[in-house]
């Protein structure tokens, strides 16, 4: 089990974070990255997971420079009000909540080299942190919502990158996850028979045998990397 941290970001503000420690010595440093639902007990719980495996593990809230305290469910009115909040955190002066993941990665180095690690908006964040942030040494996004628009396949990550999507995600088209795997063919694309939120086993898309291969993938591709 964890618990939330302050982080001092690099204009001066502060950003709460769930912090979770391995049981030993660290075998690396892993920043997770949220949803639009909020540091909630899933994410928590995928904090704790990766704890578990050895590693120093950071999930700062990229919700509070909008609104502190985000916990969501997945109702739609839930879906409602993460998309809102997301979207008044995209719309803030740059560089936004980018100064916060910064933050994470610093803290998260205090266990050694660092990896990323984010699902829907956060595997967006996830992206853009592998291609503008420093610290990083291996980059993970789960079906990142808005990573095959032009401007987003127009980046280019600056460490080691694995991508996973969703054969069934009415949110990612596949010729848009095509598109991504053309002008990247240096990025591990991963594709799974599932939906949307495929990793998320308290979501109605949680589909087991995906959840599991893509976190198996992941663990390989960060103790490649990290270690």
């Amino acid at each position: 089990m964890g618990s939330f941290v302050q982080l001092a970001s690099a204009d001066g503000g502060h950003c709460p974070a769930y912090v979770a420690h391995p049981a030993g010595q660290p075998r690396g440093g892993v920043v997770v990255l949220q949803e639009i639902f909020g540091v909630n007990s899933h994410i928590r719980a995928v904090a704790d997971g990766y704890a578990a495996e050895g590693y120093l593990v950071v999930a700062p809230s990229t919700f509070h420079r909008v609104q502190a305290g985000v916990e969501l469910g997945y109702t739609e009115a839930d879906m409602g009000q993460g998309m809102a909040l997301k979207t008044a955190v995209e719309a803030l002066p740059a560089p936004g909540v980018m100064a916060d993941i910064q933050a994470a990665i610093d803290h998260a180095a205090l266990g050694g080299k660092v990896g990323i690690v984010g699902y829907c908006w956060g595997g967006l964040l996830t992206w853009r942190a592998a291609c503008t942030l420093h610290g990083l040494s291996a980059a993970v996004p789960y079906y990142g919502g808005g990573m095959t628009t032009p401007d987003e396949v127009a980046r280019q990550a600056q460490v080691p990158t694995l991508a996973h999507f969703a054969e069934q995600d009415r949110w990612i088209p596949l010729e848009g996850v095509e598109a991504f795997r053309r002008a990247h063919p240096g990025v591990a694309v991963h594709l799974y028979p599932a939906h949307h939120g495929f990793n998320c086993d308290q979501r109605g898309a949680w589909d087991a045998p995906s959840a599991a291969l893509a976190r198996e993938r992941t663990l390989a591709f960060f103790a490649q990397h990290l270690g």
